[in-house]
Formats: structure tokens, C-alpha cells, sequence
């Protein structure tokens, strides 16, 4: 069965380096990553997550974070052939048929648990420390390419404003090609890196949640939390049920569903975050 907690545990790089130069007395080649590493700055942020006031749905919080340290993330997305080597190794589980690419194309009609299995293999093939990134990370990293999913409309007992704001904000954005393309097909960003908020969504490590605002729009009260369902970032921001490929039929929340799923991972300096119960399975089960 599928865990869908969110327990995390931390793995040093050493351990996760073990099988970085054989798996099972196997030799495999040496993998390259490059890596853009985005400067330390201050930087607005918009949560992620379902937000209400006095019970009616409200725009999430816009917020300053400070981040003091770099960010090392992939230049650009994983390709299919990055993508099947891990398979190759029997630590990533196959694509489907329909999402056969050229090999040099970004991995897409990948989920969650396909995206943090590759991070995991990953790790232990370079010895380094890779995962996922989390949504205010990816945001940090996206700079102008992110899109804020704010509609700027008050607390409402009518629904259908925020639904008719969403509509006519989507209606503006020009219809995407579903067929995934080359690297730096949809240009850089200011920090360099390719094709961000282009025709694949990225998959975060962020979990849903739901947050209750008080009368000066900060949160108050407990907060419902879903790991079940993961942040993805792209032309708009979307929440994805973890185990969905492919989100255009269906696991998705309101609004366009991502035309496709793929995903580019951060490296840590020392400690790896994975999910313990992704770890067990992902490198000791059958």
C-alpha cells in the first residue's frame, strides 16, 4: 500500500554515496549534473495551499523570506534518457508507452514517487545529496518566471467571483503545446535556468494544506495537511494527487491541469531530506 504520510528522516551523503561507484559489485559510468547556483536575496512568496477567512476562501498570504544561502538546482529538467537509466538500474519505475519521448526531451508523465525514487538513486550514484525542491525554493529559483496564483478578490460569499477571476486570468494565457520540447525551447530566466513555467510542471516536495486567516489576513489555528497531494509549479501553480502521471485525466485541483509532469531536482552541501518510507521501499523492496 502507498504511504502517504509525511514523516521525513535525514540520510548523510556518505551513506547515500555508497553504491555511487557500483551497485551490487556492477560498474556503471560516471553521471554529470549541472547545476545553476541562485545567489542568496530577500524575495515575495505567495504560500501554497487552500486559505480561508471567516470561513469563505481568500488569496494565500504574500510574505518576505530572506534566504542566506545558495540554492543548487538543475539547469534544466530531466530528460527521458537521464530518466531511464534509473530505470535501467531497477530503482525508477518505466513510463508509460504513451509518454515515450526522444531521449534528449524532459522525463514527463512522471509522479511524485517516480520524481523522489530518481533523487534517491540519484544520491547514491554521485554521492551527493539530491531531492526535490520545495515550492518556496522552486519560486525562489523561478524569479520572474513564476506566476502568482493570487486573484486579488476579498473574502467572498459568493464562489463564483473567485471561480469567474480564475477563469478569466487562465482565458488571457496563450493555449500551451502539449508536446514536450528541447532544452531552452522556452528560454532562461534571470538566473539561467531553462524552460521554467513552460509546457512541464515541475513536481515540489511541498504538501498540500488548508489554513485558516485571521481578520488581519495572517494564519491562525491548526493547519490541515495532505501529503497525499504534492505542489507542482509551472504556468500556474497546481496540487497534484502524488501517485497522478498525468494530470489531464484527472488529480488535480480547480483550474487548467498541467499539460505535463516532470520535474529538476536541488543538491544539498551535506544532509539529504527523504521521505523514510519512500527510502525503505525504493532501496530495499522487491
Amino acid at each position: 500500500m502507498r504511504p502517504t504520510s509525511c514523516v521525513t528522516a535525514t540520510w548523510s551523503a556518505a551513506i547515500l554515496g555508497i553504491a555511487s561507484r557500483s551497485v551490487m559489485g556492477l560498474s556503471f559510468p560516471p553521471i554529470s549534473v549541472e547545476t545553476i547556483d541562485v545567489a542568496p536575496r530577500a524575495y515575495a512568496y505567495r504560500m501554497a495551499g487552500d486559505f480561508s477567512q471567516a470561513g469563505w476562501p481568500v488569496d494565500a498570504p504574500l510574505i518576505a523570506i530572506t534566504r542566506n544561502s545558495a540554492l543548487h538546482i538543475m539547469k534544466r529538467q530531466v530528460t527521458a534518457a537521464e530518466y531511464d537509466r534509473c530505470v535501467a538500474e531497477g530503482k525508477c519505475s518505466a513510463r508509460s508507452a504513451s509518454a515515450s519521448v526522444e531521449p534528449e526531451l524532459p522525463a514527463v508523465q512522471v509522479n511524485w514517487w517516480d520524481a523522489t525514487a530518481y533523487a534517491v538513486w540519484l544520491s547514491a550514484r554521485t554521492g551527493e545529496t539530491w531531492r526535490l525542491p520545495t515550492d518556496e525554493e522552486w519560486v525562489f529559483a523561478a524569479g520572474s518566471r513564476f506566476h502568482d496564483d493570487g486573484l486579488l478578490v476579498a473574502a467572498t460569499r459568493d464562489p463564483s467571483t473567485r471561480w469567474l477571476a480564475r477563469y478569466d486570468r487562465e482565458s488571457e494565457r496563450e493555449a500551451l503545446s502539449q508536446q514536450p520540447r528541447p532544452a531552452g525551447a522556452f528560454g532562461a530566466n534571470e538566473h539561467g535556468l531553462l524552460d521554467l513555467s513552460g509546457n512541464v510542471w515541475e513536481w515540489t516536495n511541498t504538501c498540500f494544506t488548508r489554513q485558516s486567516l485571521d481578520e488581519k489576513g495572517k494564519p491562525f489555528g491548526p493547519s490541515a495537511t495532505n501529503c497525499g497531494v504534492r505542489v507542482a509549479e509551472g504556468e500556474h501553480r497546481a496540487y497534484v494527487i502524488d501517485f497522478i502521471r498525468d494530470a489531464r485525466g484527472g488529480g488535480c485541483s480547480v483550474g487548467k491541469p498541467p499539460v505535463n509532469l516532470g520535474f529538476r531536482l536541488v543538491r544539498e552541501d551535506s544532509v539529504a531530506w527523504v521521505t523514510a518510507s519512500a527510502w525503505r521501499r525504493l532501496m530495499f523492496d522487491d
